[in-house]
């Protein structure tokens, strides 16, 4: 399969040192990090097919902020803060529902038509006259790729998601991503870690013959890693042509349908890409996931995903993925082991930093675009209170 050429090359001489442990746990980098990378970075919010009617919506906190998405009754997905106008209040209160023909604010019930624009003010008598575009809810940057909905709370220096996504477009076309509906609930947890613990987790594949026993026995071979480059990951895992030794492997690839819409490469095989700073998507030959997280504290994040599939309701295709979820939910659980484990380190007296292998070279690279936009992750010392932004602006310099 012809993709477009990355340089992926690991250099012979490179920092392997990663991040200092003071970047875990400062709380004045935190919000920096919220600005710089959460805000101004797209994020995804759902699927199309999460919206099926009009007036359906997916609301998602994030750092402060507030996204809603919202199918308007000509069809099209548009997204705005979910901020009223009158007074601030959120005008949904649930993550997901349908508003029918308007969006009524619970607070003071201002109305909003399904475009956003203000259809009315409670007991308008008592306001100046309100004009429906300008007083209507703010939009927010909205891009949809592969029928996936991305929002951008404020401007910042990320291409579009198209952009940055083309080196893999060819490789995805096949799956028919516009085309899939969800398969379950969104999923969210909590994780008592710093966000970037979860990412030191994600962006290598070097624990997995360790850590990940369901992995290895599945697709643990011939998987392999590439680095970072122009915001973008990606992994690859062929199936292991061994009938697989756990049963829930062995039992996933006796009932995994032959997925004819695929190219040969890919019938039998796990496919990665991730999105800098924090969204991962993953693709097998029956299910489709997202994932990503969000920092609520410096040593808390909520973790988010949500499962797709394209229309199949035979029971081997409904026994492959139920197999396939519970695979991918052992290694979850086994990765937020991980994540605290690494977590905990930053804070220890007998901490001395990290060793990085060449197999962990897709951390070095993420950490590299977190030194890029927040240049004060080069240094080796924690700046005293009060003095990191001061101190990010002068090394920026």
């Amino acid at each position: 399969m012809n993709y477009q050429a990355r340089d992926i090359s690991i250099p012979v001489e490179w920092d392997r040192s990663g991040l200092p442990a003071w970047t875990y746990s400062n709380p004045e980098l935190l919000e920096l990090e919220k600005e710089v990378l959460f805000r101004r970075h797209w994020q995804l919010i759902c699927h199309v097919s999460n919206l099926p009617n009009p007036g359906d919506y997916v609301g998602l906190d994030m750092i402060g902020e507030r996204a809603l998405v919202v199918r308007g009754r000509d069809g099209v997905v548009r997204a705005f803060h979910n901020v009223c106008r009158h007074r601030g209040s959120r005008v949904v209160a649930e993550n997901k529902g349908n508003c029918r023909s308007a969006i009524v604010c619970p607070f003071h019930g201002w109305s909003y038509n399904l475009d956003g624009t203000l259809r009315g003010a409670a007991q308008p008598k008592y306001l100046p006259a309100l004009d429906p575009p300008s007083h209507g809810l703010v939009p927010l940057e909205t891009e949809i790729w592969q029928g996936f909905v991305f929002v951008r709370f404020k401007p910042g220096p990320q291409p579009s998601v198209a952009e940055l996504m083309a080196p893999f477009e060819a490789e995805v076309a096949p799956y028919r991503v516009p085309e899939v509906q969800p398969l379950h609930d969104f999923w969210h947890d909590k994780t008592p870690v710093n966000w970037k613990s979860v990412r030191d987790v994600d962006n290598e594949g070097y624990h997995v013959p360790m850590a990940h026993p369901g992995l290895r026995d599945l697709y643990g071979h011939g998987y392999y890693d590439e680095p970072f480059v122009n915001g973008v990951s990606r992994a690859f895992g062929p199936f292991n042509k061994t009938e697989g030794t756990l049963w829930s492997v062995r039992k996933y690839k006796k009932l995994l349908p032959e997925a004819t819409h695929l190219p040969e490469s890919h019938r039998r095989a796990w496919l990665y890409l991730g999105l800098f700073p924090n969204t991962v998507l993953t693709f097998y030959p029956d299910t489709i996931t997202f994932y990503q997280e969000f920092p609520l504290a410096t040593g808390e994040t909520l973790q988010r995903g949500g499962v797709y599939g394209l229309q199949d309701d035979s029971r081997a295709m409904k026994a492959a993925r139920f197999l396939s979820t519970r695979i991918d939910w052992d290694t979850v659980k086994e990765d937020m082991q991980l994540m605290v484990w690494s977590y905990e380190a930053t804070s220890s007296s007998g901490y001395q930093g990290v060793i990085l292998s060449d197999l962990e070279y897709g951390v070095k690279t993420h950490h590299d675009h977190l030194r890029r936009l927040i240049p004060v992750l080069n240094s080796k010392e924690e700046p005293r209170r009060g003095e990191l932004m001061r101190r990010n602006e002068e090394m920026g310099e």
